[in-house]
Order: C-alpha cells, then sequence, then structure tokens
C-alpha cells in the first residue's frame, strides 16, 4: 500500500527551538522516527527556498531568487508528479509562488485569488493564499479555495490553517493515498507590525525563555521578540498534535509518513538588518523530522541534509521516479546505503547580499558579490571571501577566520568545493577573490 505523505512547513523556525518543554508533540515523532540534527535551507528567503521545494531545482535553476517570481509555467512542479501517480493533491496555507513583484508584469495576486494555472498543480484540495502576512495576522484573516473564493477564518493564525487541513482529511472519501502541504506562516514575524505575534495566552510563559548563545553576543532585537517567537513554535507543535489525533481517528496514521522542517531560520536581526538572507547557521539551520515507512526508530542523524533533498525523498517514499534534473539526494536512497553522504551543503543568498556557501560538519565558507545589494543581481561573475568558521570550535560563528593565515589550506579547500556546488548547480564558474576587508560578524 503506497504511504500518505504529508509535509508540515513552518516558516522562519530555528533547528533549536525543537525540545520536549516547547514542542512535545514533535518530540513524539521524533521518538516514533529520526530527528535529522544537520539540516540546512539551501536559499534562506520564504519565495526562494518554496520554489525549490515545488521544483526540485536551486533557486537560480528554475528563476525564482528573489521573493515575488512566480512559479514558472515550464517547469513540471512536484506535486504533477503525485497527480500523475494517483495520489490526491491538497495545499494549505502560504504559497508565496504567484505573483510577480515587477510592476505590469506578470500577475499580482498578494491579497486576492490564485489563479488555478499558478497553484503548482494540486488538484483536489486548495486554502491557500500567496502572501498569507498580506491576508491576516496573527489573529484573523482570510485564504481563498481552488475557484477563487474568499475563505475567512476567525482565531490564531497557525489553529485556523492547521483546521484548514484537518478538514480536507474530514471530507476525502476516495482510497487514493494523499499528499498533504501544510504551509504554515508561523513563526514568522508579522509584516506590517515588524513583531512576532505569538498566541496572547501563553507569551508569558516564555518571557524568561534562554536566548540561544549564537544571538546573545550580538546586538539584535531578540530579547523583546523571543517570548512571541517560542509561544508561536508551541502553538505549532499543538497543532501537530491535533493532525496526529485526526490521522489516528482516521486510521491513518500508520500508513502516512509525516515530514516537519521550515524554510529557513532567524536571527534577530543579529547578522544584518532584519531575521533571515544570512549564510550563518542562525538563518540557514533548520529543523527536520521524518515519521513514518522506512523512517522509524527513534534516531537522531547527523548526516548533512539540504532543502533540496526533500523533494526527490518524497517522491522516492512514494515509488515515484526522481526525475533527472532534480537536484537533491534521496534521503530513503541514503538510508539504504544505495547513494554516499553529502560532503557539504551549498546554500544561494538573495536580497540583503548575492552570495554563497557551503557547510560542512566542521567548517562554514562564504563569498558576496561586490554589489551592494542583492536585488540588483542575483549572480556574479566575480565574489570575494566574506567569512570562514571553524563550527567545531566555534559553533556560534563568533571568529570569522577568513584572513587567517593558519586557515589558509582550510580556505583553499572550501573554495574548490564550494566552485564544484556551483558549477553542479548550473552556475558559471566565477572568480572568487581574498576578502577585501575583514568582518567580525
Amino acid at each position: 500500500m503506497r504511504p500518505n505523505i504529508i509535509f508540515y512547513f513552518s516558516d522562519q523556525q530555528r533547528w533549536d527551538t525543537v525540545n520536549e518543554e516547547v514542542t512535545p508533540n514533535l518530540m513524539q515523532l521524533a521518538q516514533e522516527g529520526i530527528q535529522f540534527e544537520n539540516s540546512y535551507t539551501c536559499q534562506p528567503v520564504c519565495g526562494p527556498a518554496r520554489a525549490c521545494l515545488q521544483t526540485g531545482l536551486y533557486a537560480t535553476q528554475c528563476g525564482c531568487y528573489w521573493n515575488g517570481i512566480a512559479l514558472p509555467q515550464d517547469i513540471k512542479p512536484l506535486a504533477e508528479y503525485f497527480n500523475e501517480a494517483g495520489y490526491e493533491t491538497a495545499y494549505v496555507g502560504k504559497w508565496h509562488l504567484a505573483s510577480d513583484r515587477l510592476p505590469n508584469v506578470g500577475v499580482h495576486c498578494e491579497k486576492t485569488a490564485i489563479p488555478k494555472d499558478r497553484q503548482g498543480g494540486y488538484r483536489d484540495w486548495w486554502r491557500a493564499a500567496d502572501v498569507l502576512e498580506f491576508t491576516s495576522h496573527g489573529y484573523d484573516g482570510y485564504v481563498f479555495d481552488a475557484e477563487g473564493n474568499q475563505i475567512d477564518f476567525k482565531g490564531y493564525r497557525a489553529d485556523c490553517i492547521n483546521d484548514f487541513a484537518l478538514e480536507y482529511l474530514d471530507q476525502k472519501t476516495s482510497d487514493q493515498p494523499f499528499f498533504l502541504f501544510i504551509s504554515q506562516l508561523e513563526p514568522h514575524h508579522q509584516n506590517d507590525h515588524h513583531c512576532y505575534e505569538g498566541p496572547k495566552e501563553t507569551v508569558e510563559r516564555y518571557r524568561n525563555y534562554p536566548i540561544p548563545p549564537d544571538l546573545s553576543f550580538l546586538k539584535g532585537d531578540y530579547d523583546q521578540m523571543y517570548p512571541d517567537y517560542m509561544a508561536a513554535i508551541n502553538r505549532l507543535d499543538e497543532n501537530v498534535g491535533r493532525l496526529v489525533d485526526k490521522l489516528k481517528e482516521k486510521g491513518l496514521y500508520e500508513n502516512t509518513i509525516l515530514i516537519y522542517t521550515s524554510d529557513h531560520g532567524s536571527h534577530f536581526k543579529t547578522r544584518n538588518l532584519e531575521y533571515k538572507r544570512s549564510c550563518h547557521d542562525s538563518a540557514t539551520h533548520t529543523p527536520l523530522i521524518i515519521r513514518g515507512g522506512p523512517f522509524q526508530g527513534g534516531k537522531r542523524d547527523d548526516r548533512l541534509v539540504s532543502l533540496i533533498d526533500l523533494p526527490p525523498t518524497m517522491l522516492d517514499m512514494a515509488g515515484i521516479p526522481i526525475p533527472g534534473c532534480y537536484m537533491g539526494r534521496s534521503l530513503l536512497r541514503e538510508l539504504e546505503g544505495e547513494e554516499p553522504e553529502r560532503d557539504c551543503v551549498f546554500i544561494q543568498i538573495s536580497e540583503s547580499q548575492c552570495g554563497r556557501a557551503v557547510r560542512t560538519k566542521q567548517y562554514k565558507y562564504a563569498v558576496r558579490a561586490p554589489s551592494p545589494s542583492g536585488y540588483t543581481i542575483h549572480s556574479s561573475p566575480v565574489y570575494f571571501e566574506d567569512y570562514l568558521y571553524d563550527l567545531k570550535k566555534d559553533p556560534i560563528e563568533k571568529d570569522n577566520l577568513i584572513r587567517d593565515k593558519s586557515y589558509a589550506f582550510v580556505r583553499e579547500k572550501m573554495r574548490k568545493l564550494l566552485l564544484r556546488e556551483m558549477e553542479q548547480a548550473g552556475e558559471k564558474k566565477p572568480v572568487i577573490l581574498p576578502a577585501y576587508q575583514s568582518r567580525k560578524k
């Protein structure tokens, strides 16, 4: 029997927020499945990360390297592979892949219904908004169904988005397996309020929650924002528990694989002027728990995993052939010993800067283009070295070693590794010049 697959996607959630105190339901999934401790995004920006998931390609390959670039119509999206294999496909929450940012070009549906041909191939259930933070706040808002009808909701947003997923399970009557993508906005900050918005009744519980050490030595807004942030994550966890209860009620739990992860983390304005768009672990290191099928046993796995690995993994779970153009690796095949583990993860950075990075288990190496803005270019023929961290000695990325002569050999090795990854991602081999200034962050 083919498994059902649920992809539960949070937004802007750090890897170190999953624990028994804050996320007991996620920890229960981890105790039944596998918790991947070295999971990283391939693009720490909302839209590009989502495009990578829906296409299996890096952001520069699919063309969605900034927020506000629609998913290309000429690339077969992930859901279509499931449709062709006889799966029902369902989507709820934030989409962020239908509108075009450029004026007088394409479609603008940030606050309106998403046209059917821009719904990514999800055919059987659709309750979504393109930019959910524009159609809702921490409390109250609206989404649209597949026909463009507005559906208002009242209450805490994460609860309501989860309710749409439960509604899909309640109304489902066919015997077809399903692929359900649940895209929450929490714990992402509310853009127009410039703050995180946790559920009011539980924020105080996290008032004195410990600030992670990779933040506390830098200036940022974590003292003000962390209580709401953690309260939002706690409520996400409650909703995961509600979803599990519904699956058990429907007799679906044992044949359902659940994947929980996030598009990127949050550095709380410590590494630049906002929360993401940085190669530092605070912005790129994400939680990843998979429970079901061969992913079982309560294991902690320290292999390197990229967000780009999840599309081929999901197809492989369903017995669907992985397209040759996909850039990631199937974790299923890695677990079964059919593919070697990664030696690094590759990260493309846009908007705040045009940059690239590779992370191994021990080192982080990053470069940036000379352009002052990543909004003007998405790739460059020339980059300057920016950061080098020895993560075994310095896991909080405090000491930048990019100009340290004793690390010259490491720097050269990491430079070659980055060039390899860039070329594999279809980028032209650039020139990487030595750091032109000392960076302490």
